[in-house]
């Protein structure tokens, strides 16, 4: 079994972490936050005090972090403490440019750097249904396949670089798309005399009706606006999409769209919703009409 230092057991990263250790491998978890250090001891974790002396023990590190700032500080930490030849597998949703900084200071200590983000929300990181977009060397991902599947049944090497990064952008993008379509759709259907339960059943019987549509369609039948993925998380990562499309010379016409709607629902005190309640902002524009 592998030893693994696991940084970040944020709402993503403890149940990552855990589904490691039940699967027998020698996993220690660290946090900044003492609240989320003392969640990972409740769960049976063995937890760091200090990330340095931690990392120096680590032939496999993986992390789950919010931002690049977060994983720029990471990468300093690996490149000065992790032993070479060893691994680092970071799952956070970050930047391609940030993603590619962090890579070169680890690989510059012989540090191997696998971009391993995730695809899926805290629920289904808890049931091990995420899917995992893998890039970096390929001996590497090799070496460590075993520890993507402890996180869901479907992962993909898709390159040497950044093609992980790009991939989970734009899978967001789509995600970020369905909602904002969703709730012009459902709009467009109260406004023409469909009663919001006929509007579901409409939408959820339709060819439209993808995964994720029905996978949040029975809460928010409901109203019910609580979060698996926040309109803050969305709107950062709607910021890096636009800043990669950007990059690439790629319009995004839909991820403008779907902004100014988080950027609204924000504005009115609803950052800490699910992203989904932008439906209720197209509800909004409707009555102010």
């Amino acid at each position: 079994m592998t030893r693994i230092l696991f940084v970040g057991v944020g709402k993503m990263g403890l149940p990552m972490a855990r589904h490691l250790h039940a699967a027998g491998h020698d996993m220690t978890a660290f946090d900044l936050s003492a609240a989320r250090r003392a969640l990972a001891a409740e769960a049976g974790l063995p937890v760091a005090a200090d990330l340095a002396a931690a990392l120096a023990q680590a032939p496999v590190i993986v992390s789950s972090l919010p931002d690049d700032a977060a994983l720029d500080t990471v990468a300093h930490a690996v490149a000065g403490h992790a032993p070479p030849g060893a691994t680092w597998i970071d799952t956070s949703t970050v930047s391609p440019e940030a993603s590619r900084a962090a890579a070169a200071r680890a690989g510059a200590c012989g540090v191997a750097c696998l971009r391993a983000p995730v695809s899926g929300n805290n629920v289904m990181a808890e049931r091990a249904a995420l899917t995992v977009f893998v890039s970096g060397p390929r001996a590497a991902y090799d070496t460590h396949e075993a520890l993507f599947a402890c996180w869901g049944p479907q992962r993909f090497w898709l390159g040497d670089g950044e093609q992980a990064r790009v991939a989970k952008l734009a899978v967001n993008l789509l995600i970020v798309g369905t909602s904002t379509m969703l709730a012009e759709a459902l709009a467009l259907a109260e406004r023409g005399g469909l009663d919001w339960a006929s509007a579901w059943q409409v939408v959820e019987s339709s060819a439209a009706a993808s995964p994720i549509v029905k996978a949040k369609a029975p809460a928010l039948r409901a109203h019910d606006y609580t979060p698996t993925f926040t309109v803050e998380q969305m709107r950062k990562d709607v910021s890096l999409i636009r800043a990669a499309a950007a990059a690439l010379g790629v319009a995004t016409p839909v991820a403008d769209v779907a902004g100014a709607a988080l950027d609204r629902a924000s504005a009115a005190g609803e950052g800490g919703d699910d992203y989904a309640v932008v439906i209720r902002d197209a509800r909004r524009q409707l009555s102010s009409e």
